[in-house]
């Protein structure tokens, strides 16, 4: 299923990609969960992955503190804290991430959690990339949790795992969906 979604990303085309951040961004810091939230984790987009950059630079203008996810070893995350956006690198797997020295973010102190997937589908659950970090990172965290998916990549139904963590809430170009 994960070479199929790909095939999907890879397939839609820039003017529809545009017009999708757009539309996130929009959505996303009208949520009266993001205007709140003090504390925001976020992943850094690559390629075709809904734009997180603008919401980033969006949350530090006001008065935010943003995280991001760095690997530390296989499986295991820890949100940093950046000042700026120009402070991430590529790590694993080319995701730009935060360096080592940059701040830790202690799970239960975030407000909000933007969780990156290849698709979501209509309750919440993602198919990620399948290395597991979020599901673990996720268990147990009370943050409203986030994802952002393009309105042509939603799905009825994901194949679920027990210890699959849907999120709270799927924003879409077109609608918020909560759970």
């Amino acid at each position: 299923m994960r070479k199929q979604i790909k095939r999907e990303i890879a397939a839609l085309p820039d003017d529809y990609i545009s017009f999708s951040d757009n539309g996130l961004l929009s959505r996303i810091i009208s949520m009266k969960e993001f205007t709140a939230a003090g504390n925001i984790m976020m992943y850094c987009s690559v390629e075709k992955e809904p734009d997180t950059r603008n919401i980033a630079k969006t949350a530090l203008s006001m008065g935010k503190t943003v995280s991001f996810p760095f690997c530390c070893r296989a499986g295991i995350m820890q949100a940093r804290v950046v000042q700026s956006l120009c402070e991430l690198r590529p790590a694993i797997l080319g995701i730009p991430a935060p360096p080592e020295t940059a701040p830790i973010m202690q799970p239960e102190e975030l407000d909000l959690i933007i969780v990156p997937a290849l698709a979501y589908d209509r309750a919440g659950y993602r198919l990620g990339y399948g290395g597991g970090y979020y599901d673990r990172y996720l268990h147990g965290i009370p943050a409203y949790t986030v994802g952002l998916a393009r309105e042509r990549l939603m799905k009825d139904n994901l194949p679920r795992e027990p210890h699959d963590i849907p999120v709270k809430c799927v924003v879409t170009e077109y609608e918020t969906c909560e759970f």
